[in-house]
């Protein structure tokens, strides 16, 4: 444990450590709620096939056919839209852009409303889809309603994360369904490699590959782990200061990186690729369903191919979105900087846009192989489905706790470095 993470448990950060009791607190409500089911309705004993990817991120509330079955998917889903639409495709989401704080609020209050009403159209889907046609209009709306409930009361759960616990509600929340599905995993691994009713040979070789499961398993997490802390430091100089090329300490750096979509073109990419596959089935036509599961699942070779574009889409979409090169290069124009042996200006913003690709290529790539990790380990081993390496969850899981650990370690040295301030 680091020096500041220690000081977490002194008297001095005791309104912090509340804070985490509080997401805590909220986060085991939600793990509570998805063993709620929809009153009226029983778990979905078939398989799910397409869909699983969607029971994942949600804990399993989707297979539970619980209150929070839909999750946060449907503000995903309407994230993307939105940010899609502000691309200079609607002009007044492009200049609500432009607003900087004020604005980023707006944008965010238009997304919890589509993101609501998709949450309907999708709880009504689910509805019709689990029922079937025995039910009626009453029954389906009703079904929706609480579904649609259940989401808006994971946006507000988000929020008062965000507010009152340790930030990022939402991330926190599609974490928290992850992680309560890896016990359950590494059961389903344990009596996968290890038949009890062999011989002693068999046993011990059943042994060995369960504890070779879990070794390569914490391997893909270190691997995560070194590849989303990577970067690449573009040296930066101002005109009105003078560095010596030797004092490395005194040098300004513009630090990129490798990874800098971090895993949102995964959970972007996995929400579209899931839309066929819920509407395979609302509408039960066996020619639909039959192209759906043929070649848009990712465990097909054409739904694996979209797949991996779709990543590769947004995980530049994403990155060109964080990081504006011509943005950067106007500011650093204004500040008196430049990168050395580059002219300021537009010469600044071809080089960083060539960074930017080169570096998102291997993101992207390391993405991809991420989520193809469980894909390739289903086709070569006899384990459930529920039973992977890597993947899309293990992905978020890592990428969400790195990020939470740092925000609660700058947190820790802000306080720090005021506390030190003010003695002064």
């Amino acid at each position: 444990m680091s020096k500041t993470m220690k000081q977490l448990f002194t008297s001095t950060n005791k309104d912090l450590r509340h804070r985490i009791y509080f997401t805590l607190g909220a986060l085991m409500i939600f793990i509570l709620g998805i063993s709620i089911r929809v009153p009226g309705t029983q778990d979905l004993t078939s398989n799910l096939g397409f869909l699983e990817l969607v029971n994942t991120l949600g804990g399993g509330a989707l297979q539970n056919f619980s209150i929070f079955a839909l999750g946060v998917m449907p503000y995903i889903t309407a994230s993307i839209i939105m940010q899609l639409l502000q691309m200079d495709i609607i002009p007044y989401f492009t200049e609500l852009r432009k607003q900087g704080a004020t604005g980023r609020q707006k944008l965010n209050q238009i997304t919890r409303y589509v993101g609501i009403a998709f949450a309907f159209i999708e709880g009504y889907a689910f509805a019709f889809a689990f029922i079937g046609r025995s039910g009626d209009v009453l029954e389906y709306l009703y079904i929706a309603t609480v579904l649609t409930a259940g989401t808006a009361f994971l946006l507000w759960l988000g929020d008062q994360i965000t507010q009152k616990g340790i930030g990022n509600g939402i991330s926190l929340i599609i974490m928290a369904g992850i992680i309560a599905t890896l016990p359950q995993m590494f059961i389903d691994a344990f009596n996968g490699l290890i038949a009890f009713d062999g011989t002693a040979q068999v046993i011990t070789l059943g042994i060995i590959k369960f504890i070779l499961f879990v070794f390569i398993y914490f391997a893909i997490v270190i691997g995560i782990i070194f590849i989303q802390e990577s970067e690449r430091r573009i040296p930066i100089q101002y005109a009105n200061k003078s560095t010596s090329a030797y004092d490395k300490s005194a040098q300004s750096f513009m630090p990129i990186k490798i990874n800098t979509a971090g895993v949102i073109p995964v959970i972007f990419a996995s929400s579209l690729l899931a839309i066929p596959g819920i509407l395979a089935q609302v509408i039960k036509n066996e020619t639909f369903t039959l192209v759906v599961e043929k070649y848009l699942t990712y465990t097909t070779p054409v739904g694996f191919l979209i797949y991996v574009i779709f990543i590769f889409f947004f995980a530049y979409f994403y990155t060109f979105i964080q990081v504006k090169p011509e943005e950067f290069a106007k500011n650093l124009q204004e500040n008196g900087g430049y990168i050395p042996g580059i002219r300021p200006g537009e010469e600044t913003k071809k080089h960083l846009s060539k960074i930017l690709s080169r570096l998102t290529i291997l993101g992207a790539t390391f993405l991809v192989v991420i989520a193809g990790l469980p894909i390739l380990f289903s086709k070569l081993t006899s384990l459930p489905t529920s039973v992977s390496i890597g993947g899309t969850g293990l992905l978020i899981v890592v990428g969400v706790a790195l990020e939470t650990y740092k925000q609660l370690e700058g947190s820790i040295l802000t306080r720090s470095y005021k506390r030190g301030y003010s003695r002064r």
